[in-house]
């Protein structure tokens, strides 16, 4: 009896739809403020607690649509890649704050303040709030992996990114 109620449970739990949030969009309208999120991927990336490189600015002529967002990308290569795996390229927690998902909440994630931590791409919304999130990365992934489930249906982040103005995409 306790295997077919099991059973039951995972096909319901299977046929519900999942509840996904929405990205992050800043006035530029698109998805990471136009930078190209697989860009991202062939960046020298900075030690810790030094500044990463700046991301590389998509172009409006070149996008694909994503979790109700528009993603810009510098090439075509770059687009097909995003395209034939948008979740692995995507950021992670919809393009919100990495540290302010830690502390369980929404905020925007700054498109320059980028790290890639076992393959995925993480933003932060200030230098001061990224140097707190470099403090402890994997704890800070750890406390951000088990607040999200609560908080990813939440409407997306209104606020703009302090001290940021997108020049993206081209």
């Amino acid at each position: 009896m306790k295997r077919i109620l099991l059973a039951a449970a995972a096909v319901i739990t299977l046929g519900l739809p999942a509840f996904a949030g929405e990205q992050y969009i800043d006035g530029t309208g698109y998805a990471v403020s136009g930078y190209d999120v697989v860009a991202y991927r062939s960046l020298p990336q900075s030690t810790v607690g030094t500044s990463q490189p700046s991301g590389v600015p998509g172009k409006s002529s070149l996008t694909a649509e994503h979790n109700g967002a528009t993603f810009a990308f510098a090439t075509e290569a770059n687009r097909a890649a995003f395209l034939s795996n948008p979740d692995y390229y995507a950021p992670e927690y919809d393009g919100h704050c990495a540290y302010g998902v830690s502390k369980g909440g929404k905020v925007p994630g700054n498109p320059n303040l980028w790290r890639i931590v076992d393959d995925k791409l993480y933003l932060n919304i200030t230098t001061v709030v990224n140097g707190f999130w470099e403090e402890d990365i994997p704890g800070n992934i750890n406390l951000a992996e088990g607040n999200w489930p609560g908080i990813e249906a939440n409407n997306a982040s209104g606020n703009k990114i302090p001290n940021f103005t997108s020049s993206a995409p081209d």
